[in-house]
C-alpha cells in the first residue's frame, strides 16, 4: 500500500525528532530541572535512533551482523530515560520506591539483550518485543504525566502529549504491525504524524505559552519579596498593584471583580475547579486547577522571562489546602527565587492565623512583613 508522499515521511520523522529535542533541551536549559535533562537525553538518542526505514533515507547503512542489537539499544535507553523523566516531573524527585523499581529494569534489559545475541531469540518479532514494550509504554507514561500535570489546556500544547501517547500506541504494536505487509507504511505515516504534532506542541509549550506585555512593567519602588495580612494592607504599601501593568496576579477574586480592576497587561491565573482554560485575552485570565502547582509555576517562570516584573499571590491558602504545606511553600519559594534573580517584587498576601507555629516561621524566614 502507497501513501501519497510517503518519501516525505522520513524526512518529516527526522526533522520532527530534532525540533523535539531541540524544544525541550532548551526547556531544560531554562529550567535547570531533572526531569527536562532525562528527557532531553532520551529525546536525543530517538533522534539518532537506529532504524533502516529511516537511515536508508541518507544513504546510512548499518552491517547487519551488528543491526538486530544496535536497533534495540535505543529504544531501551530511551525508555529507561523516558520513565525517569515522568517521574521527576511528576513528583519533583525519585524515592527510594522508585529507585528500587527502576534498578530492575537494567538487568532486564542485559538478559534480553544476551538473548538476542546468543541467538534464542530469533525472529524479529521475539527480538523486538520487550524493547518495543519498555519504548513505547514508557512513552504513554510519559504523555499521560505531561497532560496531568505538566501542559496546560490548550489545544495546541495538549499536541505534545497527544503526539507522544500515540507514538507510545504504535511502538507497543510495532513487533507485529512493523511486519503486516499493508499496514507498515501507514505505521510509518503515523509515526511520522505523531512525532510531528508532539513537536509543535512542544514548540509552543516552550516558547509561546504566555503573551509578553505589551510594554515591560517596574516593580514597585521597594524590590524583593514581602507579605501582608490583606490585600489593602498590601496597596497601602506598594500602591495598586493589579492596576500596574506587568503584573502577575495569583487569585481566587471573583472574575467579575477581576476584569474590572485589573490593568490590561495584567497576566491573571484565577484558581479555581470550576473551569480551565483561557478566559479573556486582555487581560491575560487563565483558569487554573488548584492541583496544577506545576504548571502554573512554569507559566509563572515564562511570564518573568517575557518582562513581567511584579508577582502578586492571594491564595496560597487555597493552594495549601489541595496540595498540603510543603509542596505549596516548595511553590512559593521557586517562584522567589526566581523573582530575585530577574529584580522584581513578590507580594504574598496571607492570613498568619491560617498557619500553625511552624508554618509561620517558615514563612516569616523567607518575606519580610509589613504590618
Amino acid at each position: 500500500m502507497s501513501i501519497p508522499g510517503s518519501n516525505l515521511i522520513p524526512y518529516l520523522n527526522f526533522i520532527s525528532r530534532w525540533v523535539l529535542f531541540i524544544a525541550v533541551t532548551y526547556k531544560a536549559y531554562k529550567t535547570k530541572e531533572n526531569g527536562w535533562v532525562f528527557l532531553s537525553a532520551a529525546l536525543f538518542i530517538g533522534a539518532l535512533d537506529i532504524e533502516n526505514y529511516i537511515l536508508s533515507t541518507f544513504g546510512i547503512t548499518i552491517p547487519p551482523q551488528v543491526y538486530d542489537i544496535a536497533s534495540i539499544i535505543p529504544n531501551f535507553a530511551v525508555g529507561v530515560l523516558a520513565i525517569l523523566a515522568a517521574l521527576h516531573l511528576k513528583y519533583g524527585q525519585i524515592t527510594f520506591k522508585h529507585t528500587v523499581y527502576m534498578s530492575f529494569l537494567p538487568v532486564i534489559v542485559y538478559v534480553w539483550i544476551f538473548l538476542v545475541a546468543t541467538n534464542v531469540l530469533k525472529t524479529p518479532t521475539q527480538r523486538l518485543l520487550l524493547p518495543s514494550l519498555v519504548f513505547g509504554g514508557s512513552l504513554v507514561y510519559l504523555a499521560l504525566v505531561l497532560y496531568h500535570h505538566v501542559i496546560y489546556k490548550s489545544v495546541v500544547e495538549m499536541m505534545f502529549s497527544a503526539g507522544l501517547l500515540l507514538l507510545g500506541v504504535l511502538n507497543i504494536t510495532y513487533p507485529v504491525t512493523r511486519f503486516v505487509d499493508w499496514f507498515a507504511p501507514i505505521g510509518f505515516f503515523l509515526g511520522a504524524i505523531s512525532r510531528f504534532m508532539a513537536a509543535v506542541g512542544a514548540v509552543k509549550f516552550v516558547f509561546y505559552s504566555v503573551v509578553p506585555p505589551s510594554m515591560d512593567g517596574e516593580p514597585p519602588a521597594e524590590k524583593g519579596v514581602f507579605f501582608f495580612s490583606s490585600r489593602e494592607e498590601a496597596f497601602k504599601v506598594l500602591g495598586d498593584l493589579w492596576s500596574r501593568p506587568g503584573t502577575v496576579v495569583i487569585t481566587r477574586e471573583d472574575l467579575r471583580t477581576l476584569k474590572s480592576s485589573l490593568n490590561p497587561e495584567a497576566l491573571v491565573f484565577w484558581i479555581t475547579r470550576a473551569k480551565e482554560g483561557k478566559l479573556e485575552e486582555r487581560p491575560q485570565i487563565y483558569a487554573m486547577a488548584p492541583t496544577k502547582i506545576d504548571i502554573l509555576t512554569d507559566l509563572i517562570a515564562q511570564a518573568l522571562a517575557q518582562g513581567y516584573k511584579t508577582v502578586y499571590i492571594e491564595a496560597f491558602e487555597y493552594l495549601m489546602l489541595e496540595n498540603g504545606f510543603e509542596k505549596a511553600v516548595k511553590f512559593l519559594l521557586n517562584i522567589k527565587d526566581r523573582v530575585l534573580a530577574e529584580g522584581g517584587t513578590m507580594v504574598l498576601v496571607l492570613n498568619p492565623e491560617t498557619l500553625n507555629e511552624k508554618q509561620r516561621k517558615i514563612i516569616e524566614r523567607e518575606f519580610r512583613e509589613f504590618s
